[in-house]
């Protein structure tokens, strides 16, 4: 009596699978354009952060976060990736830096142009908020399941699921930043003949952009995360790393990998931080 009869399970599983096989079946050729432009931008990035030397990026980091950031995150930045070279995992270390900076370009591209539309539209934004919770409490497993389906497996599907994974809180806080300019300054701007466009760059963008940029860091780091977890299907980078000491019951190699993955998320987000941070 106190279990659900078989007759009443819905095959939801069955349903989903049929789905997939269809979009696989049906287009995936589609699929693969989309893989192409992500594939080249992540070759193009890993090749350049591949031909610097090490000592020549560290230094390259330090000026760029000095300026940026200030001489403490500076040298947090340097000394983080100094011991990243130490630790011999600089190789692994370009190829996660790689995987993250091209998820975030892609969902920069996206998420900034969805986030103003859903900002100047409540009928738009009604349908994709559902969406984005779905998106943010779906464990991060699961996302790899039908990026293998229908990217396979290797690099550049890890950096499709990073994407979509990474996503959302480049949308919201996007559309939050522009729901929350002042109405004096856009009306201020119509007063003076401005355009919808000319409104949109020179007055709603600038003063959303502490809050753009907080999207951007929390999209980073959620980058970072998943393209640790991305490992599992076959991923390169220091989340491999990781994944290999555990198969391996290799403490050692797990734990410098981890190491490695919590310096250069540590750097990022202060980076980003701070650069959000700054008054506009």
């Amino acid at each position: 009596m106190n279990d659900y009869p078989d007759e009443y399970i819905l095959p939801v599983d069955a349903w989903i699978q049929t789905a997939v096989d269809w979009l696989v079946a049906e287009w995936r050729p589609a699929f693969q354009v989309m893989r192409w432009p992500i594939a080249k931008f992540l070759d193009l990035v890993n090749d350049g952060l591949s031909a610097v030397p090490f000592w020549l990026f560290i230094i390259l980091l330090l000026f760029a976060a000095w300026r940026l950031s200030g001489w403490k995150n500076a040298v947090l930045a340097a000394g983080s990736f100094t011991l990243i070279a130490m630790m011999g995992l600089w190789d692994q270390s370009m190829k996660t830096l790689a995987i993250v900076l091209t998820a975030v370009v892609f969902g920069v591209l996206t998420g900034v142009p969805l986030g103003v539309l859903a900002a100047r539209s409540d009928r738009f934004w009604t349908v994709l908020r559902p969406v984005l919770d779905l998106m943010q409490t779906t464990p991060s497993f699961v996302y790899l399941v039908p990026v293998v389906m229908l990217f396979g497996i290797g690099t550049v599907p890890g950096v499709i699921a990073t994407i979509i994974f990474s996503l959302p809180p480049m949308i919201r806080l996007t559309n939050l930043g522009i729901r929350q300019v002042p109405l004096e300054a856009t009306e201020a701007g119509e007063a003076f003949g401005t355009t919808e466009w000319q409104s949109l760059v020179h007055i709603r963008f600038p003063l959303a952009l502490p809050s753009i940029m907080a999207g951007l860091n929390q999209t980073l780091l959620l980058a970072m995360v998943m393209s640790v977890i991305a490992s599992m299907i076959g991923a390169e980078g220091l989340g491999l790393t990781v994944l290999r000491g555990i198969g391996r019951l290799d403490v050692g190699l797990a734990a410098i990998g981890g190491g490695a993955i919590v310096l250069m998320a540590i750097t990022l987000d202060r980076l980003t931080q701070s650069f959000a941070e700054k008054p506009q």
